[in-house]
């Protein structure tokens, strides 16, 4: 969800920049050599170079699965989902990992990649192929390899290359999207390392509970008919698959469920995976037991679907100054209008939400790996092709045909959504332009053609952004659509995020062509969605005509679900007829240069310390002793953790308890564990302080504890800068029961 009417005032203050020199990216963000590593611990790395895979037969799969740190910084950069400029890092919640699956056979292979980011972008996937091109040659590629985000909302921005994601991240930020494609590529490369015999089980049941339709009016608007084939508004089914090898033993959990990974919200500060990745974290901790977090063989992924009118806040929308519901077509309240209308839960704050819905997902997700019967078997195929949406000629029926726009985001899209309103009088279900706020547009960046405003009838548009191309376009036109199939599953890959109906309607059409024309059998098909590049969300027609935010942020047109159809429909024909090798390529998206994409995140000062203290110093120590349930707190000087350019696999923090068999401190936990937070608090002159929290599980053991915390300062400004590692420990307290 990019929303935010903080984004729209950027667009105008952003303006004045394009008349104006821009200075030269920050060369500690750009350049900077890498800081050494910190003293901390470290976790275990595999092998740097790929290893080769063992041939499969004809007649098995061969499965690898990897999972790699791709969390990026944790201080300063925009986080990227809610598109709030006052929403920038300041700390680890939870850290974000890229987690791969290959299955390979004896004449093809395809790679899932499901990662904690808030969607993937163009030019994050063209650098992953980059890399996998080198190192692989044409054994990864465009046609087999599947990037999709897990959507959370608290993952570091700055990985687009188009100007409208540009203002909202600050612009393009080096150690951001290094960090992801480091960590995407290096998953591919331990799954690929890691390709042994083995079997597919597919499972799938309902999850209640856990995600309500936040735009049930537009919902409404879908045929009557249609919707009765439904028994509910949202799709509550979780889709599994069991990786096994050939003994029996897991080796992997690759799931489908659609909510927004919205539970953390638009206040919190902390990067984190959410909801989808504590259930992912739960999965894997219970499966590598006796495994710090991110470590152990077992990967299971939680992946993004057709997400897009769903939500993880189930006690719904409500005013927040009066309590009563605010479920109306414009998501209004009496008193505050839109801005007042919040949807909530459903714990008493964002962390107990995000656990309970993670926690359920987990739950479900565990009784359907364990019960898994129906085996997937028969061949993998992949169909890829870009298409220029901004010019597709759809067949309606018969006699009629439509065209999708070149794109534009409406009044509604300002309005945001009821898990993070954008503010001032912007509303949800807008058919009507602000005079204005349009007269500002018009002043500043001209308004829509025509043509344009003829094409996106009845959204009235707020920002033409396929007529906008400064500094560089604002908007893709050049989109990936691709399909895998895993012998009788058939993954969708969409570039966006689409509404439940909108899915439902693509895996009845994609299960037409490949059950009708092929000798697939049965085909089970999901959605995955956030893949490959991102473009907003994709509603159906009847739910475009009510312009709530997602229709508004429909920038293709009315029309580009059928669109979406037509040629993901032409893809799975061709799978199903095996004339893959006739589809067009397509025209290739453009790979800007580095010297185009500039960086807006002002360089972090030399770090300095209050009179008298050291870096690592304890401003606030702990207490000497807790019980069980209670919270463990330690305030540091410290350093921007910016300045600790390469944390991959790294940790921030440690939880160490003292072992007295053998006279040492044993690592408990770290900064990707969900019992620590990492706060960093930036202060005045350079000045820094980092305090660490320890929530004490149940399960703790009694015993002598201690924290540390491990970091880098910045000693001067030179080039490249000087970065210096440092560390800090807490005084020993104790466990109680």
């Amino acid at each position: 969800m990019l929303t935010k009417i903080t984004l729209t005032l950027s667009f105008f203050i952003f303006i004045d920049l394009l008349t104006t020199t821009p200075a030269p990216p920050p060369t500690d963000l750009l350049t900077t050599t890498p800081a050494p590593p910190p003293t901390g611990p470290e976790k275990p790395k595999p092998s740097e170079k790929p290893k080769p895979s063992e041939k499969p037969s004809d007649t098995s799969y061969q499965i690898g699965v990897g999972r790699a740190d791709c969390t990026g910084p944790v201080a300063e950069v925009p986080l990227m989902g809610y598109a709030s400029p006052d929403q920038t890092a300041g700390g680890i919640h939870t850290r974000l990992y890229s987690r791969a699956f290959i299955v390979a056979n004896n004449s093809e292979r395809v790679v899932f990649v499901s990662a904690d980011i808030g969607m993937v972008s163009q030019r994050l996937r063209l650098e992953v192929l980059k890399k996998l091109q080198t190192k692989y040659g044409d054994l990864y590629r465009q046609e087999n390899v599947v990037l999709s985000g897990t959507h959370t909302h608290s993952g570091p921005g700055g990985y687009f290359q188009y100007t409208l994601f540009i203002i909202t991240s600050k612009g393009y930020i080096k150690p951001s999207i290094n960090a992801i494609v480091n960590g995407i590529v290096k998953s591919i490369d331990i799954a690929h390392g890691n390709l042994k015999a083995g079997r597919i089980f597919l499972n799938k049941g309902e999850v209640e509970n856990s995600n309500l339709n936040r735009s049930p009016h537009s919902y409404l608007n879908n045929p009557e008919e249609e919707r009765r084939k439904y028994k509910s508004n949202t799709d509550k089914e979780l889709v599994v698959l069991k990786m096994v090898d050939s003994d029996g033993n897991g080796l992997g959990l690759l799931s489908w469920f659609a909510v927004h990974p919205v539970s953390m919200n638009n206040t919190n500060r902390m990067v984190s995976s959410d909801n989808m990745g504590y259930a992912s974290y739960l999965f894997e901790q219970e499966m590598n037991a006796g495994s710090l977090p991110g470590q152990g063989p077992f990967v299971a992924a939680f992946s993004s679907s057709n997400l897009g009118d769903v939500s993880p806040n189930t006690k719904g929308p409500h005013c927040i100054n009066t309590g009563e519901s605010c479920d109306n077509i414009n998501s209004s309240c009496p008193i505050g209008g839109s801005n007042m209308c919040m949807a909530i839960g459903p714990g008493v704050d964002m962390f107990e939400s995000t656990k309970i819905i993670g926690g359920t997902i987990f739950n479900k997700a565990k009784e359907l790996y364990r019960t898994a019967q129906q085996e997937v078997t028969g061949p993998l195929n992949a169909a890829h092709q870009w298409v220029n949406m901004t010019d597709v000629t759809v067949q309606l029926n018969a006699t009629h045909t439509g065209k999708t726009c070149k794109p534009a985001l409406g009044h509604s899209f300002a309005a945001g959504t009821i898990d993070g309103v954008g503010g001032l009088n912007f509303t949800q279900g807008s058919v009507e332009g602000d005079p204005f706020w349009d007269g500002i547009r018009d002043a500043l960046l001209g308004s829509p053609s025509n043509e344009t405003q003829d094409c996106h009838h009845p959204k009235p548009i707020l920002f033409s952004t396929g007529e906008m191309n400064v500094p560089l376009p604002w908007h893709p036109a050049i989109v990936d659509v691709q399909i895998i199939t895993i012998g009788s599953l058939a993954i969708v890959a969409i570039p966006g995020e689409f509404t439940t109906m909108a899915g439902r309607r693509m895996r009845e059409a994609v299960k037409n062509e490949l059950e009708s024309r092929g000798s697939l059998g049965q085909v089970e098909v999901v959605i995955a969605g956030l893949c490959n590049i991102y473009t907003h969300y994709i509603t159906t027609y009847e739910e475009y005509q009510i312009q709530r935010y997602e229709a508004a942020s429909n920038i293709y047109g009315p029309h580009s679900l059928s669109a979406y159809i037509q040629l993901f429909s032409s893809l799975a024909r061709a799978i199903a007829e095996n004339k893959v090798a006739d589809l067009p390529k397509g025209p290739e998206p453009p790979f800007f240069n580095n010297s185009q994409l500039i960086s807006l995140l002002p360089l972090n000062p030399v770090d300095k310390t209050p009179l008298n203290t050291s870096f690592g110093d304890v401003l606030i120590q702990t207490l000497q002793s807790y019980k069980r349930g209670e919270v463990v707190e330690v305030t540091f000087v410290s350093g921007n953790p910016r300045n600790s350019a390469d944390m991959a696999e790294k940790t921030f923090l440690t939880v160490e308890k003292y072992e007295n068999m053998t006279n040492s401190w044993k690592v408990v936990h770290t900064d990707a564990s969900w019992e620590t937070r990492f706060h960093w608090n930036k202060g005045t002159g350079g000045q820094s302080n980092v305090t660490v929290e320890w929530h004490v599980p149940s399960t703790a053991h009694p015993g002598t504890y201690r924290i540390q915390h491990f970091g880098h300062y910045k000693e001067r400004p030179s080039f490249p800068p000087v970065m210096k590692p440092y560390e800090g420990s807490s005084g020993s307290f104790e466990i109680y029961n």
